[in-house]
């Protein structure tokens, strides 16, 4: 386990400091990448979005040649009070046993990560129980952790240990957290992006867990894109029609009883939202003002995004959308932050699994662009 972040500045200054560091994307930049990529041996623009990736990831970095071979996916992780309305299929103590799971490699984003050369950071930003020294059952993480090893990352996930409380408190009846506790936790994501940064990680992933989750991400949803809860309210972790019709009646008391106010996202995020989408809010920040390419995975980190963008418009252009989830809320997500997923699996597992998974597409953009030959290099005629 890992020391608690403790950041050096107050977190609203280091909010602030981060928002003010957020510009537009580096026009020159993909400039440069565009031209590179139309004096490659194919017909200009023939690999598509695979181009526009590569663009983008130039004006995200500054860099015509932005490198994404140190890639590390975040997963934070917190309890939320609203559980106890029957809105999941699972009980909270799940919450702190996947964290177990993922620190022994035995998660499905542990194998992913695995896959991509990525290493896994584990953030507990609020889980109400302690965490078991190990899974019920971790024999299945040593492939994954194998894997892992091989391609020079750590073995299972590194645990950082940042609770800020015990779970959130039921936001049917008040806010779930404190305005204070909510900018705590997105200064956790900045830190941690801070220190990512400095170890020299070149692309992010963004995952999450906890129980209840999904039902804090459609509240978030419905207040900051003004659609009806139902719209944007699904089946979560798998509940039937009674458990997704208590979800969209908790959501519903929660925004009736808390009265969010769309253009204050911090407010929002302390009414209705959870510890881990605050350190989502924080990692995706923090990633923009640092130039990191940032690939977002489902719901939850979409969620997080929203949030995020409405602290500062400019970070939209920065995001890259892993997946596009079977969560109807996503899709609303999605199109509010002007975002086209990479990938359409019917994914609705979190952890970063898709984001995960999209980091496949993203190495294969830079690799295009960096390893094909040019039509002078290999002597070919170009277009006429």
């Amino acid at each position: 386990m890992s020391r608690p972040l403790g950041p050096e500045i107050a977190p609203a200054d280091a909010l602030a400091r981060a928002l003010a560091g957020i510009g537009p994307l580096d026009d020159a930049a993909m400039a440069a990448t565009a031209a590179r990529l139309d004096r490659l041996t194919k017909p200009p623009g023939s690999l598509g979005r695979l181009e526009e990736l590569a663009i983008r990831l130039a004006g995200i970095s500054g860099r015509p040649d932005a490198p994404v071979g140190r890639r590390a996916v975040i997963v934070a992780a917190a309890d939320h009070g609203v559980a106890r309305r029957g809105v999941s299929a699972y009980p909270a103590e799940v919450t702190a046993q996947m964290i177990a799971n993922f620190v022994a490699g035995g998660a499905a984003i542990n194998v992913l990560a695995a896959a991509v050369g990525a290493s896994v950071t584990v953030v507990d930003a609020g889980v109400a129980g302690p965490i078991p020294s190990k899974p019920s059952d971790s024999s299945g993480g040593a492939s994954g952790s194998h894997a892992n090893a091989a391609r020079g990352v750590p073995p299972g996930g590194r645990l950082i240990p940042a609770r800020i409380r015990r779970g959130t408190a039921d936001m049917t009846e008040g806010p779930a957290m404190t305005r204070d506790e909510a900018v705590r936790a997105i200064a956790v994501g900045l830190e941690l992006v801070g220190n990512l940064s400095r170890d020299g990680v070149e692309l992010i992933g963004l995952g999450e867990m906890g129980i209840g989750n999904t039902t804090a991400a459609s509240a978030l949803t419905a207040v900051l894109s003004g659609e009806p809860v139902a719209l944007v309210t699904g089946r979560g972790t798998g509940v039937d029609h009674d458990g997704r019709a208590r979800k969209i009646a908790a959501i519903e008391l929660a925004l009736a009883v808390n009265a969010p106010d769309p253009a204050d996202p911090i407010g929002v995020l302390a009414a209705v939202g959870g510890l881990e989408i605050g350190v989502l809010v924080g990692v995706i920040v923090g990633a923009a003002a640092a130039r990191i390419p940032l690939v977002l995975d489902g719901f939850i980190t979409g969620a997080a995004a929203l949030i995020g963008v409405a602290l500062e418009p400019a970070i939209a252009a920065r995001l890259i959308a892993g997946h596009r989830s079977t969560e109807p809320g996503h899709a609303v997500v999605l199109e509010r932050l002007g975002l086209v997923p990479l990938l359409e699996l019917d994914l609705r597992l979190g952890e970063g699994s898709g984001a995960a998974l999209a980091m496949h597409l993203v190495g294969a953009a830079a690799a295009i662009r960096d390893g094909m030959a040019t039509f002078e290099s290999a002597a070919v005629a170009g277009p006429t």
